[in-house]
């Protein structure tokens, strides 16, 4: 396996019952690495702040991600800029306490942040980036989507259900279309 390309590993026997502050920031070569990993035509900043502490003996980082980003428009391929501000809380759980394959696992809702780990170490960096790619919005759409769809016959919504049938026919009938 390959190391991640934002690797910031913090060894587990420096984590403590008393939270320990860090600021990670990805440097330029690491934030290409991850534009290509994730599909973006760039990525500006990526750091991130947290507080990581024992609790029950398993690792729980809190903090927040920022990023500046430039997606690809899903209709146009223009550059749409955003900016992420992600708020997380992530516990690091040991990679032998992960069921076998197959066997069905359930998540609370508390559980559903979890970042699995092996060795002795955690990686924040590699959580920090996860973070960024789930807050991106998966499908953006640049201010000239709608009329390249338009020019390209795609219809929307409206005009594709029963009501934009019926407006169809109406507009056929009083000569529009």
């Amino acid at each position: 396996m390959t190391a991640p390309e934002f690797s910031r590993p913090v060894a587990l026997d420096t984590i403590g019952q008393t939270p320990r502050a860090l600021a990670i920031e990805a440097d330029e070569a690491e934030r290409a690495a991850l534009a290509r990993r994730f599909g973006l035509k760039a990525i500006g900043r990526l750091t991130a702040t947290a507080s990581i502490v024992l609790r029950a003996g398993t690792p729980v980082a809190e903090g927040e991600v920022q990023a500046d980003v430039v997606q690809s428009c899903v209709v146009t391929d223009d550059p749409i800029p955003a900016t992420v501000t992600e708020p997380f809380q992530i516990r690091f759980v040991a990679e032998a306490a992960v069921p076998a394959e197959g066997e069905e696992i359930e998540l609370s809702a508390e559980e559903c942040d979890t970042v699995f780990y092996s060795g002795g170490v955690i990686d924040l960096g590699e959580a920090a980036a996860e973070t960024m790619a789930l807050a991106l919005d998966p499908f953006p759409r640049g201010p000239n989507a709608d009329a390249a769809l338009r020019d390209a016959g795609v219809i929307g919504e409206g005009e594709a259900g029963p009501f934009g049938a019926l407006k169809a026919l109406k507009d056929r009938l009083e000569g529009k279309g």
